[in-house]
């Protein structure tokens, strides 16, 4: 594993654990009103995952953990990623981009991990600062 790919996937697992937090007392609160399991397996984590990526990554193209790590989300341009550009982003690394890692594990990567598939698809890229 490439070093900037490693780095990604601890500032991916840190900001998993937040989430994970977050969607906890969500869920404490929604359990009230919404009595449906399935909404609270499927619905509630995706949606603050989601929610908590696209809101650190518009204002500043990073999140908590790509901040601590030391990584930073530009456009192609170098400037912060267009709303749209993240939600391209984060959609296609959530359903496409793991049937692309299945199909083929060694070319995932692509030259140096700053650019996977789903950063290619929405024009995205990830710097070290």
């Amino acid at each position: 594993m490439k070093p900037i790919m490693k780095k990604r996937t601890k500032a991916f697992l840190i900001d998993a654990a937040i989430s994970t937090v977050v969607t906890l007392s969500v869920e404490y609160f929604l359990r009230k009103k919404i009595k449906n399991e399935a909404f609270h397996n499927l619905v509630t984590p995706t949606t603050v995952m989601w929610g908590l990526e696209l809101a650190q990554l518009r204002n500043n193209g990073q999140t908590i953990g790509y901040k601590t790590i030391g990584l930073v989300l530009e456009n192609k341009k170098g400037s912060v990623p267009t709303t749209g550009q993240i939600l391209k982003r984060i959609a296609h690394r959530d359903t496409i981009g793991s049937f692309l890692y299945l199909k083929n594990r060694t070319e995932f990567e692509g030259q140096d991990g700053s650019i996977l598939p789903h950063d290619e698809f929405s024009g995205t890229v990830v710097k070290e600062l």
